[in-house]
């Protein structure tokens, strides 16, 4: 079987971008094709969905112009058969490295299955390609879904009509249904089909809208880079999420243990008590930052072990909530951009913060913590391997870049200014922590 380590990503490609009005996109359909077989060199697996787009329109309005009037589900098989035909074309595209099986019934599950491709079409009437492609990530663990069509964002109003439309970066499920509301309809003109949205807010999917002809911004969405397009999550993440509630451990995800209670406390003082002795046996640096440091607990106790420890936190509340002696040394900052100079800590170190930053700041918000560090830069990130944490916690909202050991190895090993260190400090079993030393070059 094919490498499971690495989650499938999911391109739902609109069918305007493989059918345009001139067309088949032959230029679009070659740079697909180099797009895709890079990556898979890579060890990425990808469901591609193929859309129905203007055939698909012109076939159920030619059939309305004949007889004047046809049944929805009739619209919709025309619409189905037409997203077949798209996908019997990428079918033969990447016929070497794509499983033989085209999708077409959702209910018979892929079982063994070795290509790195798979190609999807339609199924039944009331359900589009983009709903297809959330029961994709729902069976197959999926953590990324990228709608691909022929502009960059979702837009307040339609950009096509109205001059003053305005791009939107950034929404969740909820606001998404004040623009499409929550019915389907055969050809119906969304970023976003309605009923795919019921579901996918239902299974707490984050989906990528974006433009389907630039490759370079699809790399860098895959790659964890700045990019173009609209991100529709299931929740608002960002410094007002992580409140007081959320540091004391009452809506954290934590099944046995509040913070506040005394079980909660120890708990945290002897993990805290362990990464400063790993600390200061392996690294032994003379000064280090913790970002995200929470309410300081791991800074107080590396200043008891005799390193000169600060703390950046993007969340006012948490630092609040810090012991005024350690208050001092606790800063308000963020990791996309931080406070302070180039080289100025012996180490720079995470804990489980990384699975909180958005896809499209994990680059950024490595760069940055190696920028300020002379040395060392150590991250414990939450992996897919790390499953002792179901034991313990529930699910965390805030955790929005999951992603297996691999995927961080890559990043960290094709980063020009650090170099990943493999034997340098005690870890722990994957299935327990994943833990990642750099040096800086």
């Amino acid at each position: 079987m094919f490498s499971q380590e690495e989650p499938p990503i999911i391109l739902s490609i609109g069918g305007s971008l493989i059918v345009p009005q001139g067309g088949v996109d032959i230029k679009f359909l070659a740079d697909l094709n180099k797009f895709i077989r890079h990556y898979v060199k890579q060890g990425k697996r990808f469901f591609l969905v193929a859309g129905g787009g203007l055939v698909a329109r012109q076939y159920r309005d030619a059939g309305k112009t004949v007889i004047g009037d046809m049944k929805e589900d009739d619209l919709d098989w025309l619409g189905i058969h037409a997203t077949r035909l798209n996908a019997h074309l990428l079918r033969t595209i990447f016929v070497d490295i794509a499983h033989p099986r085209i999708i077409e019934n959702y209910d018979k599950k892929l079982k063994n299955w070795k290509e790195p491709v798979v190609i999807g079409a339609g199924w039944i009437p009331g359900w589009s390609t983009d709903y297809d492609a959330v029961i994709l990530a729902r069976d197959y663990g999926a953590n990324l879904i990228i709608n691909l069509s022929n502009i960059y964002y979702v837009y307040d109003k339609d950009p096509n009509k109205y001059e003053d439309a305005v791009a939107i970066e950034k929404l969740t499920w909820e606001e998404l249904e004040k623009f499409v509301g929550i019915k389907w309809a055969p050809g119906i003109n969304a970023p976003f089909d309605p009923i795919a949205a019921q579901l996918a807010k239902q299974l707490k999917l984050t989906v990528i809208v974006t433009h389907g002809g630039d490759f370079k911004n699809l790399g860098d969405i895959i790659d964890g880079d700045s990019f173009k397009g609209t991100v529709i999550m299931p929740y608002r993440i960002d410094a007002s999420f992580y409140n007081r509630e959320y540091y004391i451990g009452s809506s954290s995800g934590y099944k046995f243990a509040e913070g506040e209670s005394w079980i909660g406390k120890q708990l945290r003082n002897i993990v805290n008590w362990y990464r400063a002795l790993l600390i200061r046996i392996f690294l032994n640096p003379k000064n280090c930052l913790d970002v995200g440091c929470g309410t300081g607990q791991l800074v107080s106790i590396l200043r008891q072990s005799g390193i000169d420890a600060y703390g950046v936190e993007i969340s006012e509340q948490a630092i609040e909530l810090a012991d005024k002696s350690i208050q001092p040394y606790l800063k308000k900052g963020d990791i996309t951009k931080l406070p302070y100079k180039k080289d100025q800590f012996d180490l720079v170190l995470t804990f489980d913060v990384f699975e909180h930053v958005e896809r499209s700041s994990i680059k950024t918000a490595i760069d940055e913590t190696i920028r300020v560090s002379q040395k060392y830069i150590l991250h414990k990130i939450y992996t897919r391997e790390n499953t002792w944490i179901n034991w313990l916690h529930g699910k965390d909202r805030s955790h929005i870049s999951v992603f297996s050991r691999r995927f961080w190895q890559n990043l960290f090993t094709e980063n020009k200014h650090a170099a990943l260190q493999r034997n340098s400090i005690f870890r722990l079993p994957p299935f327990i922590e994943s833990i990642f030393l750099l040096k800086k070059k």
